[in-house]
């Protein structure tokens, strides 16, 4: 066996097959036929000389050579990571393509001002926005599939720490409720008791994303019981919206900037304040790669604005 001659591509395939567990699987993320990627997994096998894959049923799993075989090819590709920044360092102007995925909220108010500012200081610069949730797109960071996301952490649902990342915060905000303007609880302008809207029909987040698990968590530890959600987007406009119509109560932070609709009214949580963290997150490979440390200064001079710094 020769680890000389095993091809970084390949390297990249079998990681993602420990990531993602099926071929089929890796082939969609990668636009490969899966014919395609067992071709070149089989590959290469023949180049490290050890049995990387057996079946397990209509799939296949990694060999325990396989799981070691991983754990080296993420060492590689960081220090190739590295050494391409490194390189990027010497060029006079930033070029190239940052991919970056945000959540709604952080998009509209963080990351597109932040890309204006970068854009007058590097024109050269391309960066590609892409818009999903970062229950998805921090795993597709870590694979190198995207090269910035931005993302949030709850209050009840820390996210596991991943090595291979650097994640740096960005602002704490805080979750507002918001009612209908007309609502009986909003009259007084006072702090409302999220046990008062047991009653009320509420919306939030699609089920398998933090926000709508926050919404859940925080009725029954707060206010004591199970929330009846009847709507549910991670478009927070369209939450919005729905208060305004008469239709639910919802929570929202404040980067939604709900204050700017007259017919909902904004409220704190009478039972204790709930805050999120709002982080930007990238390979730490790619930790001295100019163009993101371009655009992460952009992303702080923006989160100082709306954090009041």
């Amino acid at each position: 066996m020769s680890f000389t001659m095993l091809d970084l591509r390949r390297l990249r395939l079998l990681r993602e097959l420990a990531a993602r567990e099926t071929i089929g699987a890796v082939a969609e993320a990668l636009s490969y036929s899966p014919s395609a990627v067992s071709q070149q997994l089989a590959q290469l096998e023949k180049e490290a000389g050890v049995k990387l894959l057996e079946r397990a049923g209509r799939n296949v799993r990694l060999t325990a050579a396989a799981q070691t075989l991983v754990i080296h090819a993420d060492a590689l590709l960081a220090r190739l990571e590295e050494a391409e920044s490194d390189l990027e360092a010497t060029a006079e102007q930033l070029t190239g393509t940052v991919r970056v995925a945000t959540f709604q909220s952080a998009g509209l108010y963080l990351l597109a001002p932040a890309l204006k500012r970068l854009a007058a200081q590097h024109s050269a610069l391309r960066v590609e926005v892409s818009d999903a949730e970062p229950e998805t797109t921090l795993p597709s960071l870590a694979l190198g599939a995207l090269d910035l996301v931005l993302g949030d952490e709850y209050p009840f649902l820390p996210r596991p720490v991943d090595p291979r990342l650097d994640v740096e915060p960005l602002l704490r905000e805080q979750f507002r409720l918001i009612l209908p303007a007309g609502h009986p609880l909003a009259l007084d302008g006072g702090a409302v008791r999220l046990h008062d809207l047991r009653d009320s029909p509420w919306a939030a987040g699609k089920a398998d994303t933090h926000y709508a698990e926050l919404t859940v968590r925080a009725c029954r530890a707060l206010g004591g019981f199970e929330p009846d959600v009847r709507h549910r987007s991670n478009d927070l406009m369209m939450l919005l919206a729905l208060v305004a119509n008469g239709q639910a109560v919802t929570l929202l932070p404040d980067l939604v900037r709900a204050d700017g609709n007259p017919e909902v009214a904004i409220r704190d949580i009478a039972e204790g304040e709930l805050a999120r963290t709002v982080f930007s997150a990238i390979r730490r490979g790619s930790t001295r790669r100019p163009a993101l440390i371009a655009l992460r200064a952009a992303l702080r001079e923006e989160a100082g604005i709306h954090s009041g710094s």
